[in-house]
């Protein structure tokens, strides 16, 4: 029986959904803000209490090992700028986008992510698949929005094996 290209992007994301899930039941609080190096990236709050992630415009050399809560953020982060733009908003800077400030709040949003994202796939057709992909490739012409939900979908997976492999590495150590 033949598959739709909508039916399989959706059927990748629920397989990486699933694994994501896995995860998500299985952390403690304090996973979120554990840092398994000295080389770490993590999440702070500011002086107003918003939490933000560690950055640099320029990848360090050595790449600093994310916490589960800098990886959550980096997740909500790309995710978020997605949907906007598959919404036909304004999509949001980086700085713009901020951790909820714990890992039962980050949880929930990332699941309220998934929601969204859920809605925006349910409303594409093949034929929209088919159009120039506004991200992450904005000036690539060659890249279609199955490109960029095909990405999205390898992009959450890689993440969900980081916080898996951290979740895991603590709760080992």
């Amino acid at each position: 029986m033949p598959i739709s290209r909508c039916d399989l992007l959706r059927w990748q994301f629920d397989l990486s959904w699933s694994l994501f899930e896995y995860h998500l039941e299985r952390l403690e609080p304090g996973d979120f803000l554990w840092e398994p190096a000295n080389t770490c990236w993590t999440v702070r709050p500011d002086a107003g209490g918003r939490w933000l992630p560690d950055w640099a415009e320029a990848e360090p050399d050595p790449v600093p090992v994310p916490t589960i809560g800098w990886v959550s953020w980096h997740i909500g982060w790309w995710w978020s700028v997605a949907i906007d733009h598959l919404s036909g908003r304004t999509p949001r800077e980086r700085t713009e986008i901020t951790w909820p400030g714990d890992g039962k709040a980050a949880v929930e949003w990332l699941r309220g992510l998934r929601e969204e994202w859920l809605a925006v796939l349910d409303r594409l057709t093949d034929a929209d698949l088919d159009a120039p992909a506004p991200y992450p490739w904005p000036d690539d012409p060659t890249y279609t929005v199955a490109h960029m939900i095909a990405w999205l979908n390898v992009e959450l997976t890689k993440n969900v094996t980081e916080i898996g492999q951290l979740r895991m590495v603590r709760a080992a150590s």
